[in-house]
């Protein structure tokens, strides 16, 4: 049994009224999809200034533009009414030069030869503009025209841009 999940259900169950969300739509009322890492000092909410039900909120490691990050952002525009795609990675990513091989090795020695890739890169800004790209050409998305970047810094708060519009 684990005790982290016990404890989260307790608070849950203590919640419930504060957690239900009876008339909310299930589509964001900013019509905005967040793509993030996801690190534990990435607050999304206050850093975007998001309510409930403003976003929908997709993470995995790196915030990468993965075959499932894809088929999520999809579903938010082709099902659920998205327009815009804002991107947020950070400094000090897990993911930034780590060694795949390592990582395959790893899970080799455990019996496990996955079909994906762990995602590790050497260089934030270009593995960024590279998913801005990846999303912008992405037909699989019927709204790239609002498509943002930004790198969070943990360590003092700030909140860059990167490949801002008109600035290619």
């Amino acid at each position: 049994m684990s005790k982290n999940a016990d404890e989260m259900l307790e608070f849950a169950a203590a919640r419930s009224a504060a957690l239900a969300a009876p008339g909310l739509s299930p589509r964001p009322q900013r019509k905005v999809a967040v793509l993030s890492c996801m690190d534990t000092r990435i607050d999304l909410f206050p850093m975007l200034g998001l309510e409930r039900g403003d976003a929908h909120i997709i993470r995995n490691a790196g915030g990468l533009v993965t075959d499932d990050a894809m088929r999520s952002l999809s579903a938010s525009q082709r099902l659920l009414g998205t327009e815009d795609i804002v991107v947020v990675m950070h400094e000090g990513c897990g993911l930034c030069n780590a060694s795949e091989d390592d990582f395959r090795q790893q899970l080799a020695d455990d019996g496990v030869l996955p079909n994906w890739r762990l995602g590790a890169f050497s260089n934030l800004e270009s593995t960024l503009h590279h998913s801005l790209d990846r999303l912008r050409t992405a037909r699989e998305l019927p709204h790239r025209d609002h498509i943002r970047g930004f790198i969070f810094d943990p360590e003092d708060g700030s909140l860059r841009e990167i490949d801002a519009p008109g600035t290619a």
